[in-house]
């Protein structure tokens, strides 16, 4: 059976455009012939370095070219990619490279490497050997550069010019293909084991059926420490379509206009925050809002009858056309123009965040899966979704919810084993071999996933009632001026919530009413703002259950970060730490009610 390998050798003769990237401020692009070259030396330096299979090499870097190069030269030798997100913890970061041992670790900067020289009195009383160092945006005496790596490479390819494509060939679907250490926010990261099997099984049945080829392009931003980030990086290989780096994630509206991408994979917070981007736009001044809800009610009009596979009625249809001039076709321009859906996974979306873009024109399909599961193993596809669903099992996935209303999976796409880590591993798998996802779900007559919750996160209250707080979490981010919330009422009497703002809604409101502040923080303690959140929380209330309701509030003076630690790379709330650092934030919560 062909691995990912296999495919990069296919790929290597393709005609169309392999990668588009950001170099000296200009966007330029590479050929597959080319890429391939740059993969090919990559390996060769690598292998001079007497990087051997089955060896680990850790990447610690954003997402890239160089990135995104080193995964296929590393895999193509037989070693093992490990990587690392930029903004982990040190704790973390000194606990992957002590259970990886890497051979060789590449690092995007100097500031990380720094990071690393911080530990490495403590990593070097643990590890046997002293890993070699390749630095990809700078160098100094103990750090071998990128361009030394490459050339390297190229010397060792000019005496053995078959070292790589053999090396390809010679990779088996049962070889370790990289370990993805979890992000650590229920404790120690475990290193999860993928191998070519996984991968394989993922990238081949996910995109055939959504419907991908060598035609499309996608804007990559996600972190490729991130599992549904390397998906995307391995389906370019193994479909063929344009790969479009973005600069930043600072930078991915003005990127989308640019690179017009024909497809997107992002997690819940990137849409979260377009739609309130779209909102408060359109809701700026009372014209422009009388405007934008009247597009809005035909555009669900429209959105109604797709889904149930109807045509409109002609007056809905001209309706429509003059919504789609004066709303949706400026949206669509800022998303470049040529957007045929996107991928949402990570974290739940909200099915109403969802519907609002097929009322825009815009498809999101939602998708379910886990590091542990190679991403996706339930997704919505263009042609049989179910908005506030995770879609449908994929090809050879089986699943079956336990009496406590677990997701349990069994799938080719699930790994075998967390790296030494026996125990764990026998922890997520019952007596028939199915995986336990820890989430809480349930799969309705159609064959379509809800999910409810994590297991983990599940909040009983003092009264024996249980509340899913991601439910609590997404009705409420639903509102224009909400960024991120927590909801907190384990073993209370009542459900509370930390609320951090939406900067550029609520300046707009600030503006219109002519609220005079000096900063972000001093605005989120003015009566006014606060009468603007108290009524979305009372909004949001008055379609929960009475155990459900949310009875206080609080404003935090700023958003939740990935520096400030409050959230993961993939933009999900980490919540015991967020308990931990708002504490007497929350207790304070406990007082007198709303």
């Amino acid at each position: 059976m062909e691995t990912i390998c296999h495919h990069l050798l296919k790929a290597k003769s393709r005609k169309k455009t392999a990668l588009e990237f950001i170099k000296q401020k200009k966007w330029q692009s590479l050929s597959w012939p080319n890429y391939f070259d740059l993969i090919q030396q990559a390996a060769g330096g690598l292998k001079s370095l007497n990087v051997k299979p089955a060896d680990r090499v850790v990447i610690f870097s954003h997402t890239r070219l160089e990135w995104a190069a080193l995964d296929m030269a590393i895999m193509g030798l037989g070693a093992v990619t490990v990587p690392i997100y930029q903004s982990s913890h040190p704790a973390d970061i000194e606990f992957i490279l002590k259970d990886s041992e890497p051979t060789v670790i590449v690092f995007e900067s100097e500031d990380l490497y720094q990071r690393y020289m911080n530990l490495a009195p403590a990593l070097e009383a643990k590890l046997t050997f002293k890993p070699r160092c390749v630095g990809l945006q700078f160098s100094n005496a103990e750090v071998l550069s990128w361009g030394d790596l490459l050339f390297q490479g190229k010397e060792l390819l000019a005496q053995h010019p078959a070292l790589f494509e053999t090396a390809c060939l010679n990779t088996k679907i049962e070889d370790l293909a990289t370990i993805v250490y979890t992000s650590g926010t229920t404790g120690t990261p475990k290193g999860v084991c993928l191998r070519h099997e996984q991968i394989m099984s993922e990238v081949s049945e996910v995109f055939k059926i959504i419907d991908i080829d060598e035609r499309d392009k996608s804007l990559s931003f996600l972190p490729y420490a991130h599992i549904m980030g390397r998906i995307e990086h391995w389906a370019h290989i193994y479909k063929g379509f344009t790969m479009a780096f973005a600069e930043s994630i600072e930078k991915i509206r003005e990127n989308l206009q640019v690179t017009q991408p024909t497809f997107l994979i992002a997690v819940p917070r990137i849409f979260e925050k377009i739609y309130a981007s779209m909102q408060a736009q359109g809701e700026s001044s009372p014209l422009k809002s009388k405007i934008f809800k009247w597009s809005m009610g035909v555009g669900y009009k429209v959105s109604e009858a797709r889904i149930q596979k109807k045509a409109p009625d002609l007056k809905t249809l001209m309706e429509y056309q003059i919504a789609k001039r004066l709303v949706f076709d400026p949206f669509y321009e800022k998303l470049g123009g040529k957007l045929r859906f996107a991928v949402s996974g990570g974290a739940p979306l909200s099915g109403e965040i969802a519907r609002f873009f097929h009322a825009a024109g815009l498809l999101l399909l939602e998708g379910y899966g886990l590091t542990e599961t190679t991403a996706a193993v339930f997704i919505n596809t263009p042609y049989d979704y179910k908005f506030g669903s995770v879609g449908k099992p994929i090809g050879d996935v089986e699943v079956k919810i336990a009496e406590d209303g677990e997701i349990l999976v069994r799938s080719k796409k699930v790994m075998r084993e967390y790296f030494k880590n026996e125990k764990a591993t026998q922890d997520v798998f019952d007596e028939d071999g199915f995986f336990k996802t820890g989430d809480i779900g349930e799969v309705d007559n159609q064959n379509y996933l809800k999910i409810t919750d994590r297991k983990k996160d599940l909040i009983k209250t003092a009264g024996g009632k249980f509340v899913a707080p991601q439910k609590l979490e997404n009705l409420l981010k639903l509102n224009k001026n909400i960024s991120n919330v927590l909801i907190h009422g384990d073993k209370k009497k009542y459900i509370v919530s930390l609320i951090t703002l939406n900067s550029e809604s609520v300046k707009a409101y600030a503006e219109q009413n002519t609220l005079t502040y000096k900063s972000l923080e001093e605005l989120s303690k003015h009566p006014k703002v606060k009468d603007l959140i108290r009524n979305a929380v009372a909004q949001a209330n008055s379609s929960l259950a009475s155990f459900e309701t949310i009875k206080n509030f609080s404003i935090l003076p700023r958003d939740f970060t990935i520096e400030g630690g409050e959230l993961t790379p993939s933009l999900k709330v980490k919540r015991k730490y967020c308990d931990t650092k708002y504490d007497s934030e929350i207790k304070a919560l406990y007082g007198t009610e709303l």
